[in-house]
């Protein structure tokens, strides 16, 4: 099967897809309705070839679009760089260029490391299959990517077929050390980079965690809610991604606040659950999802104006996802106490309920 594509001859060429198919338009005609991608054969390569042999050289240009797939040592012989290892480095470009198969990953373990996260960000797990993963060539290149000035370029390959995901920068924090297993099982030290997407095909990779089941409509997924067990507040306080300005853990504090009102919704005869909904390409959560109510509660550590912010964005991501399942969903955010007066209005005016923390239990104030 041919694996000649206009992105490949682009790269190749060094002239803007858009050129290339017009011509291939003007010779082939259209593709039909039900194809996306055009093929080649070596004839209407070699077309193609004749057509712009002549095109003035220059500095190399990045002219890969996302969803594009290329043969990899094709890309390499365009732009430089290693051609093994997941992370490439070509010389004297503002590049750097970065490589998963989730499907070879997954046969390690790597896919509960790997993927794209609630937040949009994605995580992707550095070089070195055996020992404690360091930061030299391609992982220390990848870490310094945003100060250096370099773009982050993601494929997702699949045998020798590289296709271009999209432009990446690196997130803050730029990684976290985590435990994950080396090429033979065993526990080691490992660098998981925090990448957040620039101009990308997002849907092109996988859920953090693994792939998720093909639905009909991404949006019309709802997951099997689960029982809700009350998080471990005790001793520990969970490194975790930026929530808020200034903010850089998930602290024993929310989980506490969670737990207790877990509880006192178990005595008010209306217990919480855990409810997965599948929005696009990954999966989100709420703190809990109390079916009796038909409420969706996120919880915030804090009255700060910039906590309360981030609550009633992510309710209503959550919301616009339930509500095109056709699954009820009321706003409910949950604090340690009362907000500012102007905080209280914001979420009455948008119809959200506020639960706040009192001495005997929890207030709940309805939208009026």
């Amino acid at each position: 099967m041919a694996t000649i594509t206009p992105a490949q001859l682009s790269i190749e060429l060094q002239i803007p897809q858009k050129r290339i198919r017009d011509y291939l338009r003007s010779l082939y005609g259209t593709l039909p309705s039900e194809e996306t991608r055009r093929q080649l054969t070596d004839q209407q390569a070699d077309d193609v070839r004749a057509r712009f042999s002549g095109a003035p050289e220059g500095e190399t240009r990045w002219l890969l679009e996302p969803g594009d797939t290329v043969r990899r040592r094709s890309m390499h012989v365009a732009y430089g760089g290693q051609q093994q290892g997941g992370i490439s480095t070509p010389r004297n470009r503002p590049e750097i260029l970065i490589f998963t198969d989730p499907e070879a990953g997954a046969r390690f373990g790597y896919d509960r490391f790997e993927g794209l996260r609630e937040d949009g960000s994605y995580a992707y797990t550095g070089e070195g299959q055996y020992g404690p993963q360091e930061f030299v060539r391609g992982n220390r290149a990848l870490r310094d990517a945003e100060r250096d000035g370099k773009t982050v370029r993601l494929f997702r390959t699949r045998g020798t077929l590289a296709t271009y995901v999209g432009a990446f920068t690196t997130g803050s924090p730029t990684h976290t050390i985590e435990t994950i297993p080396d090429a033979d099982g065993n526990p080691r030290n490992g660098i998981i980079f925090n990448l957040l997407p620039l101009n990308a095909r997002v849907d092109l990779l996988p859920a953090y965690g693994g792939e998720l089941e093909s639905a009909e409509s991404p949006v019309s997924y709802v997951g099997t809610p689960r029982a809700w067990s009350p998080p471990e507040f005790t001793d520990v306080i969970v490194p975790g991604m930026a929530q808020a300005p200034g903010e850089r853990v998930t602290s024993r504090v929310e989980f506490e606040l969670q737990a207790a009102f877990g509880e006192w919704l178990h005595t008010e005869g209306t217990p919480p659950a855990r409810l997965p909904l599948r929005a696009g390409s990954t999966v989100i959560e709420p703190d809990m999802w109390v079916p009796g109510r038909n409420w969706i509660v996120e919880a915030k550590r804090s009255t700060a104006r910039g906590h309360v912010r981030m609550a009633i964005g992510q309710f209503l991501d959550y919301a616009h996802v339930a509500r095109k399942a056709n699954l009820a969903a009321l706003p409910v955010v949950l604090l340690p106490g009362p907000p500012e007066m102007d905080l209280r209005e914001l979420m009455a005016n948008l119809g959200i309920t506020l639960v706040t923390r009192t001495e005997d239990g929890f207030l709940v104030s309805l939208p009026s």
